[in-house]
C-alpha cells in the first residue's frame, strides 16, 4: 500500500506484493510538494532527466502512462514445434531467469479541470410579469399508486428526430476500426476506449481489466494484457485536513500490471485491433496480424466476464507476463475432458489458471512449454479457446478453482436484458449468450448490489476483488433475475419522503412565503437564463423555473400566477424544440445521437462539457426532460402541439433509449444497467476508464424519465423509470453515498461520504471544478428533488452534515449555502424552513438552478411549519 499527500499529478509505481514507490508526485491546492526522492528510492533506470520531463508533464497534464522508461525482456516469440515439451498430468516447469527488474504500474491522479461551477446565472426582467386569468386544473394525474408492466423494454418511438434537427455525418471523434455495425454505436460503455486515442487505454470488465499493449510494456507483445489488482496494491492519497473527511483521499489501482498477456508468435509491429459486435453489455477485440484479414485472436468482452477468453484461429499461442512465470505445472484435463488446465505462479506470488480448449481435438493442448519468465508457447496452428483466470489471494481450499474447472470451455458472448414491473416491485433479468461448451453452466461475476437483489440461483463462494465497487462475487447460471422491492411508485412532482409520499399541504403560512417568493422570482427573464450557449446551464434554468411554476400551482394554489409563468416556460422551451438557441442540437450519423453543434463550429471539443463527445447527455438532457413533464401536466395540449412530444422523446431515446433495434439510438446510452448508475464520459480516452461526478444528476435524468413517462401515458417509460430509481438507490448507497456500516469500500476511504469522481479504476474526493467540501458533497446534492429523500437516507444525511457542515455552515458562501441547507431538511425540516423564510434571507444563496420558491416548499413539506 502506498499513501500520499493529496496529490494532482502521476505516482509511478514498482509492485511486488505490495506497491512500494512513489516517483513524482505534485499536491493540490496549489501546492508543490517536492517528495525526497533520495529517501524514497529512485526505481532503477528513472534519470534526474527523466524525472525534470515527468514534473513539467505533471504540470501540463500531458503525462501518461507510457512515457515512463522501459526495461525489455524479449520473449522468444520463434520457438520451433519440436522445441516444445509434452507434459504428463502433474508435470512442473520452473523458469531459469526472472525479468531485469520489478514490474512497474503507473496511477495517473490528475484530472482536466474547469472553473466552471455547476450554476448557471440568474437574470433579472426589465418588466413585471403580468398576471394571467386562472388556468383550468391539469387534467393529467400527478400522481400514481400502482402500475403493472410486464415488459418494459418497449420502443419510445422509433421514426427519425424531429426535422429542424439537421443531420451531419462529420463528427469529429474517429470511429478507430470498427467494424460495420447494424444499429448506432454505443459511446459511453466500458469499452470505449478500445476505438478511441492510442487504443490502449485500459477495459475494465470487472474484476479483470484488459489493454491492447501494442509493444508499449516491459515485455514485446502486441498481445492483450489482463490485470487484476489486490487490495494490499491500492496507492491511496492522504486526506487534506479540512477537505478529506477519510483517511484517505483518494484510492487507485495501478495500471500496467500485466499478470497474464494472450497473444500469438503471429502478432509483430503492424497489428490491429478492431472491434465488432458492440453492444450495450459486451463488445468484441479483435487483434488481426499484420497482412492478415481475419483475427489471430477474438476476445470476448461481457461485464462481469468469470474468464478472460481469447480465441484463437489457426494461430501460434504466446502468453507472455510482466511479472514474471515462475512456474507452470500442467494439471490434466477438466471434468469435460475436452479442456486442458493448467497453474501458474508469478513472480508476485498470485495463482492464476490457463484453460485450453482445441476446437480440434488432435491439437495436443498438453504441450504448453514455458519458454522464460516471459513467455510461454504453445504449438502453432491451434484453433479454439484459452481461458485465464486468478485464484483468490485468499482461497485457503480448493473450492474456487474447482469452481473454475466447472465452467471452463464455456465462455460469455454477450448479455440481454428484460424487466417487468407490478406495484412496487421490479426485476430485471440479464440472459446471458454463451459460446464453447454450451453444456456447462456460465461463470459470471456479480456485484455487491446484485447480490443484494439477485433472486434467482447459481451463487457460489468464489470471489475477486473488483478495482472500485468491492468484493465480486461467482454466479454459476446463464441468467440472473434481480429484484428491487421498494420502488417509488407514488413519486410525483411534489416533495417526498419514504415515510409520507408525495406531500402538496403545507401551511397558511408557508403558502403565503411561498406565494411572494414565486411571484419575485417569476420577474426573472426566463428566456434569456435559459439560452446561455450552454446546454446544461439552459436546461438547470428550465427545470428551476418548472419547479416554481408547479410549486405555485399546486402547493400553493395560485393558478393564475402559475399560468403566466407557465407561458414564459413554454417560451424558453420552444426556442429549443425549434433548435434557434444560441449552439443548436445537430444529429451525428456517425455514432448516433443529439449532440451540440458547438465543438463543430469551435474546434473545442470540451466546449459545453464535452456535450458534442457525448459526455453528459443524461445530465443535460435529463434537465429538459423533467421540464417538459411539468409542462405537459399542466397543459396537455401542449404535448401534441408542434414537435413538442417528438423532440423530447428524441432526447430521451438519445440518453435513456429503451431497445437496441432503434436505428436512430443506441440502447440506453448513459446508464449501465450492470453496474446500477449512469456514466458520464464519452468518446474520451481515459486511462482510468469511464467516470461520473453528480450521482444526483444521474438520478435526474431518471426521474425525469419517470415523470415524463406519467405524463404522456407511457406505462413502460414510467414503470422503466421508476425500476432505475430503485436500483440507483441501491448502487448509489453502495458505491457513491457511503455511511459508517458500508462494508464495500475501503475503510479508509467511506468517512468521505460522497465519492467525488467514481471511475472504473479509482475513486477521487474531488471535483473538477475544485476541492471545497460544498463542492464535493454538493455536487451529490443537486438539484434537490423529490427522490433526493429516496436516494439520500436520513443516516447518510446526518453523517454528512457532522463530517463537513454542522459548524462550518455559517461560512459557506454563495449558492452551495442554499444548496447544503435544502439537503439538510431530509433530517432537520425546521431549521432549514426558518433560514429560507427568513425576511433577511440573502438571494445570493441560491445558485442560478435553484429558486427559494421550491426551497421554501421543500422544506416546509419535510415538517419545518
Amino acid at each position: 500500500m502506498v499513501t500520499t499527500p493529496r496529490m494532482a499529478a502521476v505516482l509511478t509505481v514498482v509492485v511486488g506484493f505490495a506497491l512500494q514507490r512513489v516517483v513524482c508526485l505534485e499536491q493540490k491546492h496549489n501546492v508543490v510538494a517536492e517528495q525526497n526522492l533520495v529517501n524514497r528510492g529512485i526505481p532503477q533506470g528513472f534519470s534526474p532527466e527523466y524525472l525534470d520531463e515527468q514534473r513539467l508533464a505533471a504540470r501540463q497534464g500531458t503525462l501518461t502512462s507510457t512515457s515512463r522508461p522501459q526495461t525489455f525482456l524479449t520473449a522468444s516469440v520463434s520457438v520451433p514445434d519440436s522445441s516444445l515439451t509434452t507434459l504428463s498430468t502433474s508435470a512442473v516447469q520452473t523458469a531459469k531467469e526472472t525479468l531485469a527488474s520489478l514490474p512497474s504500474g503507473t496511477v495517473v491522479t490528475s484530472l482536466t479541470t474547469s472553473a466552471a461551477q455547476p450554476f448557471p446565472t440568474s437574470t433579472t426582467a426589465t418588466r413585471p410579469l403580468r398576471l394571467a386569468a386562472a388556468a383550468a386544473d391539469p387534467t393529467t394525474a400527478s400522481t400514481v399508486t400502482a402500475i403493472t408492466a410486464n415488459n418494459i423494454f418497449q420502443p419510445i418511438a422509433t421514426d427519425a428526430p424531429p426535422a429542424q434537427i439537421p443531420r451531419r455525418g462529420d463528427h469529429p471523434a474517429p470511429r478507430l476500426n470498427i467494424q460495420r455495425q447494424q444499429y448506432p454505436l454505443q459511446t459511453n460503455k466500458f469499452y470505449a476506449n478500445l476505438f478511441v486515442g492510442s487504443q490502449t487505454a485500459p477495459v475494465f470488465t470487472h474484476p479483470y481489466s484488459l489493454t491492447w499493449t501494442n509493444n508499449r510494456t516491459s515485455v514485446v507483445t502486441w498481445g492483450m494484457g489482463v490485470s487484476h489488482i489486490e487490495r494490499n496494491q491500492l496507492a491511496a492519497g492522504l486526506a487534506n485536513p479540512g477537505y478529506d473527511a477519510g483517511q484517505w483521499a483518494y484510492y487507485i489501482n495501478p495500471i500496467g500490471i500485466y499478470s497474464i498477456i494472450l497473444s500469438a508468435a503471429e502478432l509483430r509491429n503492424g497489428t490491429k485491433l478492431t472491434t465488432d459486435t458492440i453492444d450495450a453489455f459486451s463488445a468484441n477485440a479483435n487483434l488481426i496480424a499484420a497482412g492478415a484479414s481475419l483475427p489471430t485472436i477474438t476476445f470476448p468482452l461481457v461485464q462481469g466476464m468469470g474468464f478472460v477468453t481469447g480465441v484463437y484461429r489457426s494461430a501460434t499461442p504466446l502468453l507472455q507476463s510482466g511479472v514474471a512465470f515462475q512456474r507452470l505445472t500442467y494439471v490434466g484435463t477438466v471434468l469435460n475432458g475436452a479442456t486442458y488446465k493448467y497453474r501458474v505462479l508469478l513472480g508476485n506470488g498470485y495463482t492464476w489458471l490457463i484453460y485450453v480448449s482445441p476446437s480440434n481435438q488432435q491439437y495436443p493442448g498438453n504441450k504448453l512449454t514455458l519458454v522464460n519468465a516471459a513467455s510461454i508457447q504453445g504449438p502453432s496452428g491451434f484453433s479454439g479457446t484459452i481461458q485465464i483466470a486468478k485464484i483468490p489471494s485468499t482461497a485457503t481450499d480448493s473450492g474456487p478453482e474447482s469452481i473454475y474447472d466447472s465452467t471452463a470451455g464455456t465462455y460469455a458472448t454477450g448479455a440481454t436484458i428484460d424487466g417487468s414491473v407490478n406495484g412496487k416491485t421490479g426485476s430485471y433479468t440479464f440472459s446471458f449468450t454463451k459460446k464453447g461448451i454450451t453444456s456447462q453452466p456460465l461463470l459470471m461475476f456479480a456485484l455487491p448490489h446484485h447480490r443484494a437483489t439477485l433472486a434467482s440461483g447459481g451463487l457460489t463462494s468464489l470471489q475477486l476483488m473488483t478495482t472500485t465497487k468491492g468484493m465480486a462475487t461467482a454466479v454459476r447460471a446463464n441468467s440472473w433475475t434481480l429484484q428491487e422491492s421498494n420502488l417509488p411508485i407514488d413519486m410525483s412532482f411534489a416533495p417526498w419522503t419514504p415515510a409520507r409520499g408525495s406531500i402538496t399541504k403545507v401551511a397558511a403560512a408557508a403558502v403565503s412565503a411561498i406565494n411572494a417568493a414565486g411571484y419575485a422570482e417569476l420577474q426573472q427573464n426566463i428566456s434569456a437564463q435559459a439560452n446561455v450557449g450552454s446546454l446544461y446551464y439552459d436546461g438547470k434554468a428550465l427545470a428551476k423555473f418548472a419547479a416554481i411554476i408547479y410549486t405555485l400551482n399546486d402547493i400553493a394554489g395560485n393558478t393564475s400566477l402559475a399560468l403566466s409563468g407557465l407561458k414564459a416556460l413554454q417560451q424558453a422551451f420552444a426556442l429549443h424544440v425549434d433548435n434557434k438557441m444560441a449552439w443548436p442540437l445537430a444529429y451525428d450519423t456517425a455514432w448516433g445521437g443529439v449532440v451540440s453543434s458547438a465543438t463543430y463550429v469551435t474546434g473545442d471539443a470540451g466546449v459545453d462539457f464535452g456535450n458534442t463527445y457525448y459526455n453528459d447527455h443524461h445530465f443535460h438532457f435529463g434537465y429538459f426532460v423533467y421540464t417538459a413533464a411539468v409542462i405537459g401536466y399542466l397543459d396537455p395540449s401542449w404535448l401534441n402541439a408542434g414537435t413538442n412530444k417528438a423532440w423530447v422523446n428524441t432526447l430521451v431515446r438519445d440518453y435513456a433509449n429503451s431497445i437496441k433495434t432503434d436505428l436512430s439510438f443506441p440502447f440506453s446510452r448513459s446508464f449501465d444497467w450492470y453496474h446500477g448508475h449512469s456514466w458520464a464520459s464519452g468518446l474520451f480516452e481515459a486511462l482510468d476508464g469511464r467516470n461520473q461526478e453528480s450521482s444526483s444528476e444521474d438520478t435526474m435524468a431518471s426521474y425525469g424519465l419517470k415523470m415524463w413517462g406519467q405524463v404522456i401515458g407511457d406505462i413502460n417509460m414510467q414503470a422503466r423509470g421508476n425500476l432505475m430509481l430503485a436500483i440507483q438507490a441501491r448502487s448509489l448507497q453502495s458505491y457513491y453515498l457511503t455511511t459508517d456500516d458500508n462494508t464495500i469500500l475501503p475503510s479508509q476511504f467511506i468517512g468521505n461520504r460522497a465519492a467525488g469522481i467514481l471511475f472504473d479504476n479509482k475513486v477521487d474526493h474531488t471535483t473538477y471544478f475544485g476541492d471545497n467540501p460544498e463542492y464535493v458533497q454538493g455536487i451529490h446534492m443537486l438539484p434537490l428533488m423529490p427522490f433526493s429523500a429516496y436516494i439520500r437516507t436520513q443516516t447518510f444525511v446526518k453523517q454528512e452534515w457532522a463530517s463537513y457542515f454542522s459548524s462550518k455552515i455559517s461560512s459557506i458562501v454563495g449558492g452551495w449555502r442554499g444548496i447544503l441547507m435544502a439537503n439538510y431538511a431530509i433530517v432537520d425540516a425546521p431549521t432549514v424552513y426558518r433560514f429560507f423564510a427568513d425576511a433577511r434571507f440573502d438571494s445570493s444563496y441560491l445558485d442560478g438552478g435553484a429558486s427559494r420558491t421550491w426551497y421554501l416548499a421543500w422544506s416546509a413539506a419535510l415538517g419545518g411549519v
